[in-house]
């Protein structure tokens, strides 16, 4: 059945996404009537194309300015309780929770722990996830002023960047460390032969460098538009329509199939191979088994959702330029950043080793020389255990 389907669309994305529609809608009737100025007068035309990905603006040029003209219900999404309370207010759930314990996970594998291949995949992993964390400030305050972005275009596209940059950078990541961990289990005497810190190094660079070029168009458009009639100054929610037919579309649709469909489909193999050699070794290894099964879901769970949707938005035509989805998209890719939070707790702090050294580094009680601790010891078996058929 294709995603297109209108069978499928009309029982599976009301179920996902209604509860966020119905708190986006809200605002719709609260909203108060425009002036003069105002976007009634600047009504966008029906239209028959691809439902866009972000609330799509007509362009209106006055005194050397090009603002963006959107309709009253597209109004009324922005300024609904979900955009301008909700979101935000979980963004710094997400930020209180991740900041402190990414950086201190970061700290402890920097500088307490030997630097084995799985060590430098997690570093890498701390790394993104931190700094997901650290651009979150900037779109909190951007919606708790109810999308007013205040900061200039230059810091527009790169929040936006990094972002987005930072998101795919991770599930790029966590699809090398569990191949990384598969071959140490299916494979030991083969990974042996080249599982090296170097051969990890290069791995995370490579991974970086494709974060990069996944979100560089990001950064060459722009991003920040002046919103007809009001003074708002929108970061990225609203772009000229022609830019999805022109531009975004086969964008986003390649940034899905290789930034998160190609490494999902890797974790499917590496995880599902690595739980039936765990598990076919008996109890030893049933808590190995039952971390593997959880980063496998937790991934499934933060990042499917907003991936569905834009396959589900790209695959059908819309009759209006209202952005009606838009919200529970804005939801469902606040939930991603869940993952962010979720991550050190299960590759870090699982570790009863690891634990030690955080409060070691947090008390004081340091020794001469870092001590050696194999972030993988609670969740993988050692290099030589092998699974006979």
């Amino acid at each position: 059945m294709s995603l297109g389907d209108t069978g499928t669309r009309g029982y599976f994305l009301p179920l996902l996404f209604v509860c966020c529609w119905k708190v986006s809608a809200a605002g719709v009737a609260d909203y108060d009537d425009y002036s003069s100025n105002g976007t009634d007068e600047n009504q966008t035309e029906p239209w028959s194309g691809l439902c866009p990905r972000t609330i799509p603006g007509e362009t209106v040029t006055e005194n050397n300015t090009t603002f963006l003209s959107i309709s009253k219900d597209s109004h009324g999404s922005l300024n609904g309780t979900l955009i301008v309370v909700v979101l935000p207010s979980f963004y710094t759930l997400i930020f209180l929770i991740g900041l402190p314990a990414n950086a201190l996970a970061l700290w402890v594998l920097t500088t307490r722990v030997e630097k084995l291949p799985s060590t430098i995949f997690l570093i890498n992993l701390a790394t993104a996830d931190l700094f997901l964390c650290l651009v979150l400030p900037l779109k909190i305050s951007y919606y708790f002023l109810g999308n007013h972005w205040p900061f200039g275009e230059a810091m527009c596209r790169f929040t936006t960047m990094a972002f987005y940059g930072n998101m795919y950078c991770s599930i790029i990541l966590l699809a090398c460390i569990s191949m990384d961990r598969y071959l140490a289990v299916a494979h030991p005497f083969f990974a042996r032969s080249f599982r090296s810190s170097a051969f990890a190094m290069g791995t995370c660079a490579v991974a970086w460098v494709v974060a990069v070029l996944f979100t560089l168009p990001l950064i060459l458009f722009r991003q920040s538009f002046p919103l007809y009639g009001t003074k708002q100054t929108l970061c990225h929610d609203v772009l000229p329509w022609q830019w999805e037919e022109q531009h975004y579309y086969y964008y986003f649709i390649t940034l899905i199939a290789c930034g998160f469909l190609t490494p999902l489909l890797i974790m499917v193999f590496s995880c599902g191979v690595t739980l039936w050699v765990l598990l076919g070794s008996g109890e030893k290894y049933a808590l190995a088994a039952k971390l593997t099964a959880l980063m496998l879901i937790s991934v499934m769970a933060f990042y499917s959702p907003s991936h569905i949707l834009l396959l589900l938005d790209y695959s059908r035509s819309c009759l209006r330029k209202d952005g009606t989805f838009y919200g529970a998209y804005m939801a469902s890719l606040a939930l991603s950043t869940c993952n962010s939070c979720i991550d050190p707790f299960i590759y870090y702090y699982v570790s009863e080793e690891f634990r030690l050294n955080v409060k070691r580094r947090l008390f004081g009680h340091r020794k001469d020389s870092a001590m050696s601790m194999k972030t993988s010891k609670e969740t993988l078996p050692s290099k030589t255990f092998h699974h006979s058929q």
